[in-house]
């Protein structure tokens, strides 16, 4: 039955919520404050600066977390959809914050980060995304462009372009300490070709708009929020954190 429901909601998703979702945020990314873009200029976002100048705060938490990299989840253990893009357990995560949702015991973990997280705008998705040696995440999209995604390079090995981002036609070649941001409803995929752990901090924030549309994009964003697809991933990282914590001995 699980996987029965499973495969409703995966029909239900691709089938009628994605071309929903992709069809609305298409008519509104026009006339968003910032335009659509695959990649944007780190001068619409003023935050980026912020993110910058403080990684080498980010980067000593960061490390901290790394301790214990062996049991941080893969993608798919949070969310069961990802597994289209990630079958095996090489590319973990470590939230902060979830569709608005803030992760408290991992926080605590990340004070000093997660209080700069909190001075961005409308910042809704927060978490260090780890992908592992040799790791590709094949070509997607995302479904909503009531949001733009930035990367801040956290620990990026290897050679200019071995760690590398395709967005449309361009390549991106991730630098520690830098910030780009990016619409991920245009096709993309990423690369590790290197022998060793590539890490950025991902962020979610609400795509800038003025008047009506700015109301209807943060109700949109709050409707998916709600669904069943965040509820459910929510509910398995508490899970997962009441394991990871439950042999640190924090409750």
């Amino acid at each position: 039955m699980k996987n029965f429901n499973f495969k409703i909601r995966e029909w239900i998703k691709f089938k009628v919520l994605r071309p929903m979702l992709l069809g609305l945020g298409n008519s509104m990314g026009p006339y968003s404050a910032v335009g659509m873009h695959p990649v944007y200029d780190n001068s619409d976002f003023p935050w980026t600066v912020l993110l910058e100048t403080n990684y080498p705060v980010i980067r000593k938490e960061l490390e901290k977390v790394l301790v214990d990299q062996e049991r941080l989840p893969s993608l798919q253990q949070i969310q069961r959809e990802q597994e289209v893009l990630n079958q095996d357990n090489r590319w973990q995560t470590f939230f902060l914050y979830g569709f608005g949702t803030k992760v408290t015991r991992n926080c605590a973990l990340c004070p000093e980060t997660t209080s700069l997280l909190e001075q961005i705008p409308d910042m809704k998705t927060a978490f260090f995304s780890v992908l592992a040696p040799g790791k590709h995440i094949p070509a997607h999209k995302g479904l909503f462009k009531g949001i733009i995604r930035s990367h801040l390079g956290m620990i990026i090995p290897g050679r200019p372009g071995d760690c590398r981002m395709r967005i449309e036609q361009r390549e991106i070649h991730w630098k520690e300490g830098e910030v780009v941001v990016f619409d991920d409803t245009f096709d993309h995929e990423v690369w590790n070709d290197t022998d060793k752990t590539r890490v950025v901090l991902l962020i979610d924030v609400l795509r800038p708009f003025r008047g009506p549309l700015a109301w209807l994009n943060r109700g949109v964003v709050k409707l998916i929020g709600k669904s069943s697809f965040v509820t459910e991933a929510m509910k398995n990282h508490r899970q997962w954190e009441a394991r990871f914590y439950a042999r640190q001995g924090v409750t």
